[in-house]
């Protein structure tokens, strides 16, 4: 059976901006930052600098999609079903329920590695500089809706707007804990770094269940 040309069309459109973001995730790491050009990604890419832009407004756009690629892996793992006995199954307020779940993600989730690398590659020596905050916060946004995503699927009985709540919340204070982490380790991966992570994250939950805790 003929594939539609509709479906190729799309489907090479997806190859397109997959290969500009791997191109773009290989420069950054091989030139330790983002010191390229739209021309020299479109080499790398194979495609031509139009198509770049046919897919992003800027090579802002691309380090952001790069950011939110390498964050990714939360939304991968929640997405894995997690044993129902042990969760108690689905509920349909986002209470301490849904909060230990994201928890319980985040902290069985190496992501000091992929923050050290983005913090790296992103330059900069301010931790909460505009515009290295600015592509963290935009990528945070982009696993953030893939967060509510997953867990609407799981709980489909929950109101939409609080499980937005639940989540930006919890990204937003995953970006604040970045920049103290940054400022207390210089963003080095090591095991002294993961023992700052792990303090700072301790208590962003704490205070986020705390905080639900107190509204029921």
């Amino acid at each position: 059976m003929t594939e539609p040309a509709t479906d190729r069309r799309a489907a090479l459109k997806e190859r397109s901006r997959q290969a500009i973001v791997r191109a773009a995730a290989e420069l950054m790491d091989e030139t330790g930052g983002t010191a390229f050009t739209v021309d020299e990604l479109a080499e790398r890419a194979d495609v031509s600098r139009r198509t770049v832009f046919n897919h992003f407004a800027s090579l802002e756009d691309v380090f952001a999609e790069v950011c939110a690629e390498v964050l990714g892996e939360l939304i991968e793992k929640l997405a894995v079903p997690i044993d129902a006995a042990a969760t108690g199954g689905p509920t349909t307020e986002p209470g301490p329920a849904m909060l230990d779940e994201l928890a319980e993600v985040v902290r069985s989730t190496d992501l000091v590695t992929p923050m050290a690398y983005l913090t790296r590659t992103l330059g900069g020596t301010d931790a909460g500089g505009p515009w290295h905050a600015n592509l963290l916060t935009r990528a945070l946004s982009q696993v953030g809706e893939g967060l509510t995503a997953v867990l609407r699927r799981r709980h489909p009985g929950a109101d939409p707007l609080d499980l937005q709540l639940l989540v930006s919340a919890f990204t937003g204070g995953v970006l604040v804990c970045h920049a103290h982490w940054w400022e207390r380790t210089g963003a080095a991966d090591d095991d002294a770094s993961r023992a700052v992570w792990a303090e700072l994250l301790d208590r962003l939950i704490h205070q986020l269940r705390t905080g639900f805790a107190s509204t029921r």
